[in-house]
């Protein structure tokens, strides 16, 4: 088993790297407020001529999220570009379009499907295919909700479009179901299901043209790295991408990468990727400077 070097510091790498590809839910914010040290570390690495790139398995376009980050007080000079796995998803329904589609989310999630011209079906009985961001209340609904009306979709072979791969993310002191819970049960009856968002490559070609257009040339990829906190999102996609990883252990996971002394302990870092068989060059509990 390979460990992750140890990485308190930010800074102790940067001049390593040209572009950072930065998680942003449970690396620089919970839902409910930011963290001002990981905010600063980005802030410092553009500052001193990196260029940040958040990445974020959202199911909302960017352009819809940037108004949450500065809401939860993210400050501009953190990020440089910004795209989602709403902004991939969108390729794949414009594909489908006009469905019908039977929509499984939140309202919040509709700029998601605006100017699209999808049609919206009432039921799985009645869809070409099944379009689902999250929950459509992730504060007491669970994937069990929705085990009747999926295998129905399943039964039928219509196809699942999930806009968010992240399973759980941590909003405030607690767990919420995201919509790749629902892919998975989804695929579990034997349905199939299409995602464009970590680790999927779709995201992370859009990604690496962001950092493109900012470095004004083509990307050296020895030279990115790509943090976050969700080991089947962020580790493994960017393995499947050939780059370097910062993997965040504090977040999702709470405290299962420390040791006695609260610090990280790589083995214990290390139990948690090779649980999905990925591999990290880097581990921290959090992003600092």
């Amino acid at each position: 088993m390979t460990l992750p070097h140890a990485l308190p510091h930010l800074g102790a790498v940067a001049g390593d790297y040209d572009i950072l590809l930065c998680d942003v839910w449970g690396v620089i914010h919970n839902g409910r407020e930011s963290w001002a040290g990981p905010c600063e570390a980005l802030t410092r690495f553009n500052r001193e001529g990196g260029h940040v790139v958040l990445i974020s398995n959202s199911p909302r376009p960017a352009s819809d999220v940037i108004a949450q980050l500065d809401g939860l007080g993210v400050p501009r000079e953190a990020w440089k570009a910004f795209v989602t796995s709403g902004d991939a998803t969108r390729a794949e329904l414009a594909k489908r379009a006009p469905g019908p589609a039977w929509i499984v989310g939140p309202e919040r999630d509709a700029p998601l499907y605006a100017g699209l011209g999808l049609e919206r079906a009432a039921s799985p009985e009645d869809a070409a295919f099944i379009s689902v961001t999250g929950p459509v209340d992730d504060t007491v609904e669970t994937p069990e909700d929705y085990r009747e009306r999926f295998a129905v979709g399943a039964a039928r072979d219509i196809e699942l479009i999930c806009a968010n791969p992240d399973r759980v993310v941590q909003r405030g002191d607690q767990l919420i179901y995201c919509g790749g819970a629902l892919a998975d049960l989804y695929e579990s009856q034997g349905g199939r299901v299409v995602m464009a968002g970590k680790p999927f490559a779709p995201i992370y070609d859009l990604a690496i043209k962001e950092a493109e257009g900012l470095l004004g040339r083509s990307v050296d990829r020895s030279r990115v790295l790509c943090i976050g906190d969700g080991v089947v999102t962020d580790v493994m996609g960017a393995n499947a991408q050939g780059l370097d990883c910062l993997f965040i252990a504090q977040g999702i996971h709470g405290d299962q990468a420390k040791g006695e002394d609260g610090a990280l302990e790589p083995a214990r870092a290390a139990a948690l990727l090779k649980a999905e068989t990925t591999y990290a060059r880097y581990a921290a509990l959090e992003l600092n400077w």
